[in-house]
């Protein structure tokens, strides 16, 4: 399997749930219903610091040099990603709830299901980017939602340095689905957050057709 192969097979077996945490529901699911810039701007901030210190971590709890890399580079990213979106609030403080998505990347120990997570939650993440991108737009405020476009575009090199990686880790198909089964659990972690966060408020997660 080649690294693009490897993203159309996370893409393909997450369809569905990447499809709505792409919508706009999505937003109300992560703010639970506060659909003000300031709750907007906290959710997103409490995202970007909770992916810094799931990466941050990996990358200090690994002897493999390549992922080490992969995944300090990715953690300094998010870091710069949560000061430069804190930097629009008057203060934060990151909550001490963590994602789901991040819970269940937490739990992988092995390099193959931290690259293959990695990959996850990069897609999903870019979901997660464009409707931030869309909500300032909306909200007449071009500066952050430049901002949001800007941090949604290191999310390319991220995936291209995770599946490089993979490539150089995965012997066989049974490494690649390894990485799959991991990347998938991510996806689905945060799709199972937005799904129940909506039926919480009363709000059907799928799409009125």
């Amino acid at each position: 399997m080649t690294p693009e192969e490897f993203l159309d097979a996370v893409r393909t077996e997450n369809k569905t749930a990447l499809s709505r945490l792409g919508s706009s529901k999505s937003l109300y699911a992560d703010t639970q219903g506060e659909m003000e810039a300031d709750a907007v701007l906290t959710a997103a901030a409490d995202a970007e610091y909770a992916a810094y210190e799931t990466f941050d971590a990996w990358a200090d709890d690994t002897d493999d040099a390549e992922a080490a890399e992969v995944f300090a580079a990715t953690a300094a990213e998010e870091q710069d990603h949560y000061e430069r979106v804190a930097s629009k609030l008057d203060a934060h403080e990151p909550s001490d709830e963590v994602p789901a998505i991040q819970r269940r990347l937490r739990e992988f120990d092995t390099t193959l299901e931290r690259l293959g997570g990695l990959v996850g939650r990069t897609v999903a993440a870019g979901k997660s980017k464009d409707q931030l991108t869309g909500f300032f737009v909306g909200q007449a405020d071009p500066k952050t939602a430049q901002l949001f476009r800007e941090v949604g575009g290191d999310l390319d090199g991220q995936l291209d340095r995770a599946t490089e990686a993979l490539a150089a880790h995965c012997e066989d198909e049974t490494d690649w689905q390894t990485a799959l089964d991991a990347a998938t659990a991510a996806i689905q972690a945060a799709y199972e957050e937005y799904t129940e966060r909506l039926e919480s408020m009363g709000v059907n997660p799928k799409p009125v057709c």
